[in-house]
């Protein structure tokens, strides 16, 4: 048995940044990581980086294999760089193993043959294993080929004519974006009436209209009952008639990776099979911590950045740092413009009795827009009447994953609107639209 001041489990962002934190403080670390296809965690791999990089590539016009090609190029880069700095390191070793709970304070190490190759203890343990796409228990989705998750339609060797997504959620929204500019026919096939029923009513629309101008289309109001196959290429069964692709992407949720044998130990899970934790990121077994995906929560690479910090600084500062005061949180969907998001809609903000005032330009108005010959798009912004506090944003347009956050910072902060509506900025910028998005 081999003992470690901290085991890691899973190679996510917070995890292999607290092996290297802790292990410059002298500790001895230990991380393990089931898949070596895997290494740097989700993001890098499977998630953000890919994705983002066939969605730039693919706006830049390039074919399905040039883009494909740069996309496997980039994955492979960021996998082998971030397995060698941790591996490189003489206070962590590195386990290509899967992970199982002995007990609270024991875990084994198995191979693909389920035989124990190795048992480790450590003074604490953090969970950083992500989540998984969820399969849907449909009739003949397991028989029927050319059904991927998000996962495997980023490894398919040619570009489908018709691609069906299931589900209309950001994930689906962002796969329909990226094979539409390759030139794939997308069909999305939603359970609900309407789309982004999140989003005010204006912003949605824009959006909307934006994917009718694709030629992209939509099947609302749709249950998917079974799958079969018809010709070689998969037929979708839905309330609303049958559809047939070339290839159907699953873009149906993710839902927590806790394969650890949990069952051996006092950790509890949530309603929806995370792993609870408190403000400080401990689960119900206190040397142990859950970070990023699998705790639930915002399924953000920077949230499982933030979540790093708060167990260090459980650990080894002040505690200070905990879920309640890490601020509002934005995000971006990114489509083609991005839509960038943070705080109350309109709508919501009414709902829990603010009295609002709404800023609105349309991005045809940003005299920036003719630089990127880009006049597509709404930002808009929501206010406390009362007190001038921001109260959210929704940004649809080009460049607004990067200015979403100066909104985020004054909100942290609790600067009144009226600055950033009487702020000097640079021109021509996207940003100098807040001159005119605030004056409200």
């Amino acid at each position: 048995m081999k003992q470690y001041d901290t085991l890691i489990i899973g190679f996510g962002k917070a995890g292999k940044t607290l092996a290297k934190d802790f292990a410059a403080q002298g500790q001895q670390i230990a991380v393990v990581e089931q898949d070596s296809n895997m290494y740097g965690g989700t993001c890098i791999n499977v998630g953000c980086i890919p994705s983002k990089t066939l969605l730039h590539e693919s706006t830049e016009q390039n074919s399905f294999s040039e883009t494909m090609t740069r996309k496997k190029d980039v994955v492979a880069a960021l996998n082998k760089k971030n397995f060698n700095n941790l591996d490189s390191d003489d206070n962590i070793d590195v386990y290509t193993y899967k992970a199982q709970f002995k007990d609270n304070e024991t875990v084994i190490l198995l191979d693909e043959s389920n035989e124990t190759v190795e048992t480790l203890q450590a003074k604490n343990i953090v969970i950083n294993t992500g989540n998984r796409s969820n399969i849907p228990d449909i009739e003949g989705i397991k028989s029927t080929e050319n059904i991927y998750d998000s996962k495997g339609i980023m490894e398919l060797d040619n570009l489908p004519e018709q691609l069906v997504i299931i589900g209309a959620g950001y994930i689906a929204l962002e796969f329909a974006t990226i094979f539409s500019n390759l030139g794939s026919k997308v069909k999305i096939v939603n359970s609900q009436k309407h789309v982004l029923i999140t989003e005010d009513r204006d912003v949605a629309s824009s959006i909307y209209e934006e994917f009718l101008n694709r030629g992209i289309e939509f099947i609302d109001d749709a249950e998917v009952t079974a799958f079969s196959t018809e010709g070689n290429r998969p037929k979708v069964h839905t309330t609303q008639g049958d559809i047939i692709g070339d290839a159907v992407l699953l873009a149906t949720g993710r839902v927590p990776n806790t394969d650890l044998a949990l069952e051996n130990t006092d950790i509890q899970l949530g309603d929806k099979g995370e792993i609870k934790v408190n403000e400080f990121l401990q689960t119900t077994v206190d040397h142990i911590y859950a970070v990023g995906d699998v705790k639930g929560g915002a399924q953000f690479t920077y949230i499982s950045l933030d979540d790093y910090r708060i167990v260090k600084d459980h650990l080894t500062g002040s505690q200070q740092r905990s879920t309640k005061n890490r601020g509002h949180v934005p995000y971006t969907v990114f489509l083609d413009p991005p839509l960038a998001r943070i705080g109350f809609t309109a709508s919501k903000a009414k709902k829990e009795g603010h009295h609002i005032k709404e800023g609105k330009i349309e991005v045809k108005n940003i005299p920036r827009h003719k630089v990127n010959h880009d006049d597509r798009g709404l930002f808009k912004v929501v206010v406390d009447a009362d007190s001038d506090l921001i109260l959210g944003a929704s940004l649809f347009g080009k460049e607004s994953e990067e200015i979403i956050n100066f909104i985020k910072l004054a909100m942290d902060q609790d600067i009144p609107y009226t600055t950033l509506r009487d702020n000097i900025y640079t021109h021509p910028t996207m940003v100098e639209s807040f001159n005119d998005l605030f004056n409200i």
